[in-house]
């Protein structure tokens, strides 16, 4: 059974930091492309950023690029979400999602994790 648990979140000051992380078990991690997603009260899910299955590919929305950093250990079959300067508007409900194959580009699976909170504020 597929299994993504996030972790991480809390309330943050504006410009402050936080890394995510997410535990992936249940299917061969390495073999995977990951993506972070998030959702903002009362609004759809918007898409962070995406890893290849070997990390040397990543790509970043325009809202978070130069200030988010995503990264996993395979060896760990664990996701990273490093976020520095954040703002107000990263507030949200951050979730790791589980790619179809290996490479950024390919469709995500059916498979998204409970999610962790993140709050920018002060």
């Amino acid at each position: 059974e597929v299994q993504l648990v996030e972790s991480g979140g809390g309330l943050v000051q504006p410009g402050g930091s936080l890394t995510l992380s997410c535990a992936a078990s249940g299917f061969t991690f390495n073999s995977y492309a990951m993506s972070w997603v998030r959702q903002a009260p009362g609004k759809g899910l918007e898409w962070v950023s995406n890893i290849d299955s070997g990390g040397g590919v990543t790509t970043y929305s325009d809202s978070v690029k130069g200030r988010f950093t995503i990264s996993r250990d395979n060896a760990k079959n664990t996701l990273y979400l490093q976020m520095n300067s954040l703002k107000p508007e990263d507030t949200a409900v951050y979730y790791c999602e589980k790619k179809s194959g290996s490479f950024v580009w390919m469709p995500r699976d059916d498979y998204r994790g409970q999610g962790t909170q993140v709050t920018v504020s002060a």
